[in-house]
């Protein structure tokens, strides 16, 4: 099978079992997506969901949380994992945004990336989810997930895994590609026992071909 027929067999396969393909994070604005976003890595989003609204009370704008303290941060958020860091990345995104960008999370990758703490995914999931540009954030999931169906072929990096997924889906569904392969992550193709029996891929996954 060509790499395009394996593309064009995936997006068939979740067009049909996943139409409705969005975030799992909860978020009313831009700077809540982007906390919500920020704890996230490395922590599931249920987790990050009950950590959040107390959070976000406290300090529902960037300007709420540049005033406050990294400590009353931590306190808020003690339950995530890595929280020392995070508290601290938070504090200083925050005051970034009220220094550099009047308080408004920026729409455009190369600015979003300038603030502590967001990195390569944490920015294209910014402009995909919320700004609705076109682009595919690899966290975990989407890179055990494209590797495992034969989707990136030998992308040590989430970059390179970005960059063939980028060439390899139909640009106007980048965004949409991204939710599809972090839910089957996260439901299906799990990360220590794939599922394969409740997967309509096996057919074309090159695990599952390996492994049979």
């Amino acid at each position: 099978m060509t790499r395009k027929k394996l593309f064009d067999f995936v997006v068939r396969y979740f067009s049909e079992t996943m139409p409705k393909a969005e975030t799992e994070l909860h978020y009313s604005d831009a700077f809540s997506l982007l906390v919500a976003v920020m704890l996230s890595a490395q922590c599931t989003d249920k987790r990050v969901n009950m950590v959040t609204p107390a959070l976000l009370q406290r300090f529902p704008s960037a300007a709420d949380m540049a005033q406050g303290s990294v400590d009353e941060i931590l306190a808020l958020i003690s339950s995530v994992s890595y929280p020392n860091s995070k508290a601290r990345h938070l504090s200083e995104m925050s005051r970034l945004l009220v220094d550099r960008f009047n308080g408004e999370v920026p729409s455009d990758f190369d600015s979003l990336v300038t603030l502590p703490g967001v990195g390569r995914k944490t920015a294209n999931v910014m402009i995909s989810v919320f700004f609705h540009q076109q682009a595919i954030a690899v966290d975990t999931h989407v890179f055990r997930v494209s590797a495992r169906i034969g989707l990136s072929v030998g992308a040590t990096t989430p970059l390179q895994t970005e960059q063939q997924l980028t060439a390899g889906f139909p640009h106007d569904l980048l965004a949409t590609a991204h939710h599809w392969l972090i839910l089957h992550g996260r439901y299906v193709c799990t990360a220590r026992k794939p599922h394969c029996e409740d997967c309509g891929l096996t057919g074309v996954c090159l695990h599952f071909k390996n492994n049979i």
